[in-house]
């Protein structure tokens, strides 16, 4: 497995719409290295997704995990789950705003609304056909990396540009953590 560099906003290949994966192709050796080497890479940085997009990679298929991840330290723990081919349908109207980060637009935070609830269809690493009911975070973060692998990145969906902010201002003046000096 290999640590992929991961694309940084301004980046052409962020704002392009991945191609499917054919079906037959999923189970094939490269596909699986390029899952394995996204599922590396998106834990070697904290992250909670990471699609292929950010990876320099056009194709469908993303990667989500939570465990006990410091960037994330209250969002509940979710399975690593492979999305390829990802259709995504808003359950209901009901949305929650919530603070986003992204691996490409590093130390940044952002407010974003989305929905609190997204059915998912998709294909697992396997080929199998998955459809999922998923809600709160994890239905953020299926939609944060969907986003993505139709050339959006969470800024465009930020409806109040003055939330951005740098990680280090958004701890103290966000949340109210203020930075130790020895």
């Amino acid at each position: 497995m290999a640590i992929l560099k991961v694309a940084r906003l301004g980046h052409p290949v962020l704002r392009q719409k991945a191609l499917a994966v054919p079906a037959g192709e999923i189970r094939t050796a490269g596909i699986q290295r390029l899952i394995d080497d996204m599922v590396q890479t998106m834990r070697e940085y904290d992250g909670a997704g990471l699609a292929a997009n950010q990876v320099h990679t056009l194709l469908q298929i993303a990667v989500i995990e939570v465990d006990a991840n410091p960037r994330y330290p209250e969002a509940a723990a979710i399975p690593l789950t492979v999305l390829i081919n990802p259709v995504v349908t808003p359950l209901g109207e009901e949305r929650e705003d919530g603070w986003e980060g992204c691996l490409s637009v590093p130390d940044m935070r952002g407010m974003v609304s989305r929905h609190t609830a997204v059915r998912l269809e998709c294909y697992d690493r396997e080929g199998n056909r998955m459809d999922v009911v998923a809600k709160d975070f994890f239905a953020r973060v299926i939609q944060h990396e969907t986003d993505h692998l139709n050339g959006i990145v969470y800024v465009d969906r930020m409806s109040d540009l003055r939330t951005l902010s740098h990680i280090a201002e958004w701890n103290k003046h966000w949340l109210g953590i203020h930075e130790q000096h020895d």
